[in-house]
């Protein structure tokens, strides 16, 4: 195991930017930033042994403070969509950023990862670990309450990159974070044109049917006899077409899948990913209610790593979190974090070969 720093460049701020590299005893590497907290890059071997990196980024700063596809971000105060713009918290209504339409999504304009954090690494023998920390002041992006979050990314030696959540507010507030990372575990890795052909299983037998603007209904449906059936293994392009109201088929995956309830705040298995060419494997654990998955259907990047364009389906994402605008939907998960309580989420994308 071991842990390389490395400078990527300087903010806007004129603020050095660093770039920390954790690599296990397999040869797996994985890279971070301290703007933004993101992941920049995950490198783990194909079925012959090539090691490529299998998730969209960019190669220089100024792309990252601006990132507005969220590449391999930590998304917060509150991930995924606010309906309206707003939420009421005892008894006060609390205005947001409305940047899709009427809509709050992933907190607004300002965004946690184009902001600096503070880094702190811990090396082990069988596992090393990163962690990022920042307050994110009273008020910033609408919210109540100074909430101090730290993200601490863990590689180990069974090529498993665990992502912790740990987070307290001196009031009061909403809180529903994830990590935003765009897979291509296809031959090529982000190089690889799409993920259409790439198959995934879900482990949930229900998701949150949506409006027509991606806010949740409020209902719980069975996936059964849906595009969104993913009990077994399934292409990715299999339930793509048409969007039906009775979800037959969707234009793309923008939906949230409903989890099995974790026994003791235990993680469970949410989802895999598998790619016949490439022989890769990504399966995602967590302890979170609910996973986004999101195909990038709409998705058009300029200025992607070794000059690449990102274009649509290019990725898919596997957004572990609390339902969408669980704060304004009776009968949701709680999201409402108590002043002084304590935030903690464990979420792991494990790598291996078919």
């Amino acid at each position: 195991m071991s842990i390389a720093k490395s400078d990527f460049g300087v903010n806007k701020e004129g603020k050095k930017v660093t770039k920390y590299t954790l690599k296990n005893n397999n040869g797996m590497e994985v890279s971070f930033l301290d703007l933004g907290a993101v992941i920049t890059s995950i490198i783990v071997p194909d079925k012959n042994g090539v090691f490529e990196d299998v998730v969209l980024g960019f190669d220089d700063v100024s792309s990252y403070e601006v990132n507005e596809p969220s590449f391999g971000a930590p998304v917060g105060r509150y991930a995924n969509r606010i309906s309206g713009g707003s939420f009421k918290l005892n008894g006060r209504e609390y205005k947001l950023d409305q940047n899709e339409g009427t809509t709050c999504l992933h907190s607004g304009y300002l965004r946690y990862n184009t902001l600096m954090y503070e880094a702190e690494c811990e090396e082990g023998e069988y596992e090393d670990s990163i962690s990022f920390t920042r307050v994110s002041p009273d008020g910033e992006q609408g919210f109540p309450g100074n909430l101090t979050l730290t993200v601490t990314y863990t590689l180990n030696d069974n090529d498993e990159l665990m992502i912790e959540y740990f987070a307290v507010s001196d009031e009061d507030t909403v809180i529903n974070l994830t990590n935003h990372s765009y897979f291509n575990i296809g031959h090529g890795g982000h190089k690889c044109n799409d993920v259409l052909n790439q198959e995934i299983k879900i482990e949930s037998t229900q998701f949150t049917p949506i409006n027509d603007i991606l806010i949740p209904t409020g209902e719980i449906l069975d996936v059964s006899g849906t595009a969104l059936d993913f009990t077994e293994f399934k292409k990715i392009k299999d339930g793509i077409g048409a969007a039906d109201k009775d979800y037959k088929t969707v234009t793309g995956y923008d939906h949230n899948f409903v989890l099995s309830k974790a026994q003791d705040g235990d993680i469970r298995k949410a989802g895999t990913v598998r790619d016949e060419e490439s022989g890769r494997i990504m399966e995602v654990f967590t302890d979170e209610p609910g996973m986004q998955v999101y195909t990038a259907e709409t998705l058009e990047a300029d200025g992607g790593k070794e000059g690449m364009h990102y274009g649509n389906y290019a990725a898919v994402c596997f957004e572990t979190q609390n339902y969408p605008n669980a704060v304004n939907t009776p009968g949701f998960p709680n999201a409402v974090l108590k002043a002084g309580e304590e935030f903690e989420s464990v979420t792991v994308y494990k790598f291996s070969l078919m």
